[in-house]
C-alpha cells in the first residue's frame, strides 16, 4: 500500500475528498496523486500527518499502527486479563457488589452483558489515555 492509497483511505474515513485535502493543506493540485509513484517530500508527509494526527510512519506503510498511543496486542492481552479478575471479583462472595449487593451472577443476562462491556471499554479507554499521558516524547512519531 502506497502512501497515497493510506491518505486515500484516510479521507474517506474523514469523509473528505483528496482534492479539499489538498485545498485545506494549501498543497498544489495533484500533489498527493504523485504519491503513488514518488515518495513524499518530509514536510508534506508531516502536514498530512498532523492533519489527520496519524504518524508519519503509518503514511510511509512502515507499521499499520496509525497513533502511538493505539492499543497493541499485548494491551489487549493485558486489558482481557484485567477484565477476567474483575469479573471473578464481582462472582466471589468476598469481591465486590454490584448494583443492589448481588454478585454479577445473580444478575440478569442483559445487564451481566452490559456491564462487562462497560468494564472493558473503560479499560480500554484508561489504557489509551495513560499511553497519550505518559509516553515520553521522544517515543511518540
Amino acid at each position: 500500500m502506497t502512501a497515497f492509497d493510506r491518505v486515500k483511505k484516510l479521507c474517506e474515513e474523514k469523509r473528505i475528498s483528496v482534492v479539499e485535502l489538498e485545498e485545506k493543506l494549501n498543497f498544489s493540485r495533484n500533489s498527493l496523486y504523485s504519491w503513488k509513484k514518488n515518495k513524499p517530500s518530509s514536510d508534506k508527509l508531516e502536514k498530512v500527518a498532523d492533519f489527520f494526527n496519524v504518524t508519519t510512519d503509518y503514511l510511509l506503510g512502515r507499521t499499520d499502527k496509525k497513533r502511538y498511543y493505539d492499543l497493541t496486542e499485548k494491551d489487549e492481552k493485558d486489558i482481557q486479563k484485567e477484565l477476567e479478575k474483575m469479573i471473578n471479583n464481582l462472582s466471589s462472595n468476598t469481591g465486590y457488589a454490584a448494583f443492589d449487593g448481588s454478585s454479577i451472577d445473580e444478575l440478569d443476562e442483559e445487564d451481566r452483558e452490559l456491564l462487562i462491556a462497560s468494564l472493558e471499554n473503560t479499560l480500554r479507554l484508561s489504557k489509551r489515555l495513560a499511553k497519550q499521558k505518559f509516553t515520553p516524547q521522544k517515543f511518540r512519531d
